[in-house]
């Protein structure tokens, strides 16, 4: 395909569909800018399509170039808090409002929070909330007027006054939601008036999402439950839904089995649920889903024999891919071995730290499925000698190629220096190491770093953390671990130095954000802990089998 068109003379459209192939890395995408002006029309709106996502934003002053979009009127009113516009941004080449295409209310709000902050003028906090608001609402009003068509739009609790406050906008002007396809509903403050007329706004305006998360408090009233059941029924593409929180399931989970969904829905996630009031349910719902493809579980109640008896009696396979929890004995070490025998395409393994030895002939056997590595521990001295054991024994089961490989460890350089040379064979796209300073050396710890990785160019991304005590208390520095020349020196091997958490996953946070959905379709995951009680007797079954 790509070559007919390079024949063909179509190198337009082939330049176009490479670079949305970075989307999501910003790096490339702002090199691609300084190409050419084909690639610059190209990279432009793929970096203005989510600009509030960033978790440690640096430069929050995009905000600046909304803002001049709006009239002299309302420019005027931003001007009686002080608020210059002649040093805002009055000439842009592109129409940059007109690009945003992801919206989550409380990530405005916290970079509008970031940029007030920098400003000169400072403000007591009644007048900065009015500014805020003011701002927050303008944002909307800017979006609005320049015929945002938004993908992704995210209700969060934590700054529903605003949202509250402007949801007019939203609920008079429905072609801004019209075309979503991804819906967050993250809401604790159920006596908002406007959260029931914009739950029936989503049932007659917005039919087309295809992900949905939803976590209501559970004392959420019947007619929050009907209204999210009505949303569920009206939707002709819906793939994925996540329930999170004990708000009430019942009705929600049972319309899933309704015609549109059983023929779409292909992943749904369980976050803190309690399975306890849809057990009676389980069986007829999942037998209506005919493409369903994967289950997720994290950190769920009433898993125990009354659900394992549910889900065996279910016709069609029951595909479960997570299922996280917190605590390791030996139930959960049996049910372990029966994981080893039954589940051979794990892609995704999140290990919290245990003495089993039966991880490592695990990894191997899963070595030519598994992408994405993690192993973590609390760092306390009980962990030291543990810790040990996982480096003097890794690197030697690992695949020939890894996509990601966090290691969270109470390193000891020897240790640090035997896992490097077991995994020599290995080829790592992102590596992350965080340790803490009391365990580590940290002279010889980037000895050994640039000796077997840099020099031999057996990673893309790089990150370090190290952390350390101070009065009891745990601090992290991700920023103090290279020079800005080591950082350069790795850059000439082509080794990408990052911040830790700019690269770290949080499974179960990307698993629940929609925005991520490609984590979703993509890969298999599983953390071994669990706490169930008659499970482990069940797992045998082929409903089982990854």
């Amino acid at each position: 395909m790509a070559c007919s068109k390079i024949f063909s003379g179509d190198l337009a459209e082939l330049t176009e569909e490479i670079i949305y192939y970075f989307r999501k890395d910003f790096l490339t995408l702002y090199s691609c800018i300084l190409v050419n002006r084909l690639w610059c029309r190209l990279a432009i709106p793929l970096l203005w399509e989510d600009p509030f996502s960033k978790n440690y934003p640096k430069n929050y002053h995009f905000i600046e170039i909304y803002l001049n979009k709006l009239n002299e009127d309302d420019k005027a009113k931003i001007n009686e808090y002080g608020i210059e516009y002649d040093l805002l941004h009055s000439n842009t080449l592109f129409n940059y409002p007109n690009f945003i295409k992801y919206l989550d209310t409380y990530r405005t709000y916290r970079f509008i929070n970031y940029w007030i902050d920098s400003l000169v003028v400072k403000y007591d906090n009644k007048l900065r909330y009015k500014l805020e608001n003011l701002v927050y609402r303008s944002l909307f009003e800017v979006f609005i007027k320049n015929e945002v068509n938004i993908h992704s739009f995210g209700i969060n609790h934590y700054i529903f006054g605003f949202s509250d406050d402007n949801m007019d906008l939203v609920l008079q002007n429905p072609n801004l939601t019209y075309n979503m396809r991804n819906l967050i509903l993250i809401v604790n403050a159920i006596s908002s008036r406007n959260i029931f007329p914009f739950l029936k706004f989503l049932c007659s305006n917005c039919n087309s999402i295809s992900s949905i998360v939803v976590n209501f408090p559970a004392c959420s009233s019947s007619l929050i439950e009907t209204h999210l059941s009505q949303i569920i029924i009206s939707q002709h593409n819906l793939k994925k839904i996540s329930f999170e929180s004990n708000f009430i399931l019942y009705n929600p989970f049972l319309s899933l089995k309704n015609s549109n969904c059983s023929n779409t829905l292909n992943t749904i996630i369980f976050y803190y649920t309690d399975f306890k009031n849809i057990l009676t349910v389980l069986q007829e719902v999942f037998n209506q889903l005919n493409v369903l493809e994967s289950v997720h579980i994290f950190y769920c109640c009433s898993l125990n024999s009354d659900f394992v008896q549910q889900i065996i009696k279910v016709i069609k396979p029951f595909k479960l891919r997570s299922l996280e929890h917190n605590e390791y004995d030996e139930k959960q070490r049996q049910s372990f071995k029966l994981i080893m025998k039954y589940c051979t395409k794990i892609r995704y393994f999140n290990l919290g730290i245990s003495d089993d030895n039966n991880i490592y002939p695990f990894i191997e056997n899963n070595r030519y499925n598994i992408n994405y590595l993690t192993i973590e521990v609390d760092f306390h001295d009980d962990y030291t000698g543990l810790s040990s054991t996982v480096l003097q024994n890794l690197g030697q089961v690992l695949p020939s190629k890894l996509k990601y490989l966090c290691l969270s460890l109470a390193f000891k350089t020897n240790d640090l220096e035997i896992f490097l040379k077991n995994s020599r064979n290995t080829f790592i796209e992102k590596l992350l190491i965080k340790s803490k300073v009391e365990y580590t050396r940290f002279e010889d710890f980037t000895i050994y770093i640039k000796k077997y990785i840099m020099k031999e160019k057996r990673v893309k991304y790089l990150a370090i953390l190290k952390s350390y005590s101070k009065n009891n208390d745990l601090f992290m520095d991700e920023f103090g671990f290279f020079s800005k020349d080591e950082v350069n020196e790795f850059k000439l091997h082509n080794i990408i130095v990052q911040k830790f958490f700019d690269l770290y996953i949080k499974v179960v946070f990307q698993f629940i954000n929609v925005d991520i959905d490609y984590l979703i379709t993509k890969r298999t995951a599983l953390r071994v802990m669990f706490d169930y009680e008659k499970q482990a007797l069940h797992l045998n079954h082929q409903n089982y089998l990854i």
